[in-house]
Order: C-alpha cells, then structure tokens, then sequence
C-alpha cells in the first residue's frame, strides 16, 4: 500500500471489530480501529509506529483482507453499481437503521475532528454498537470528553446535532 493511499475497513475487517473471531493481536486491533477512510497510510504508519505496533501493520491487515485502499474500493464499487442500485431500490433501510447509521457517522466524524487520539477509547465503544439507542446511551459520554477538549458551545453544538429528530 503505497503512502499516498487512504486505508478502509472491508465488510471482513468490520465484522472483525464487532465479533473478534480472527483474535488479532491487540495491537493490530488497535491499528485497525483507526483506520477511518480519512488518514492516508502515511499518517496511519506514523500512528503505528507511535503507538509500537508493527511496520508493516497496515499491509498485514490487508493481506487478510481486513482493509483495503479506498481507490481499489471505489473501483469496486463503481463495476457494482448498477447491481447495488437496483438492490437499493428493493430494500430501502428501515428508520432504525438510518437512525443507526446518521448517528454512527456523526459520532466517528466528531471524535475524529475534535478528539483526535484522545478520543480512541471512546471511538472502540462507537464501534461496538449495534443500535442507535447504544450510540445514544453514549452521547453523554461524547459530549463531556468535546467540553474537555472544546468550549462548551462547540460541545452543545455537536450535541445539538444527535437530539432526536435532528
């Protein structure tokens, strides 16, 4: 994987975050819960080798298929398309799990903009929920850790954003 590339989950490395059933070290566990679709693997190498995981972690975690770059991803998708359209079109997703998937996005992005490595632990519990009443639960917890690092109207804000029916 070249510097340049931006690292994502698979569906195999997501489902390893929830279900554990490859027992990867911990530390490429680690390294693989940062990886966001946002951090080029540069940054991710750095991050790594910051927290003494191994160098060639990332191209670990893609031989086993637990991420791959978000080129060879696009490209993928893209030859589905019309396929995934046409699935799409079949089964639109519940309310649950828009609710799911918009508070989802929403908490990552704000640990990722303004918690950075601070909000690592926080981003694991993120991870491991399965509804959007767990990601709920949680925004307390989000909104006390963006006071501590933000004023406080920032943390409103975000807040503000999570409240039901936003």
């Amino acid at each position: 994987m070249r510097d340049s590339d931006v690292p994502v989950k698979t569906n195999e490395g997501r489902d390893e975050i929830e279900h554990r059933t490859r027992k990867l070290p911990p530390m490429l566990r680690s390294i693989l819960l940062i990886v966001d679709g946002e951090r080029s693997a540069r940054h991710l190498r750095e991050l790594a080798v910051s927290l003494h995981g191994p160098a060639d972690a990332l191209e670990q975690l893609e031989q086993m298929g637990l991420i791959a770059s978000s080129a060879a991803v696009a490209a993928s998708l893209a030859a589905q398309a019309p396929a995934r359209a046409a699935a799409a079109e079949a089964t639109p997703l519940s309310a649950p799990a828009q609710r799911y998937q918009a508070l989802y996005s929403l908490m990552s992005e704000a640990v990722r903009d303004h918690l950075g490595l601070r909000g690592y632990f926080l981003q694991l519990k993120i991870e491991r929920c399965t509804s959007s009443d767990e990601l709920a639960a949680l925004l307390p917890e989000l909104s006390a850790a963006l006071a501590k690092v933000r004023k406080d109207d920032v943390a409103a804000q975000i807040e503000a954003q999570f409240a039901p029916g936003a």
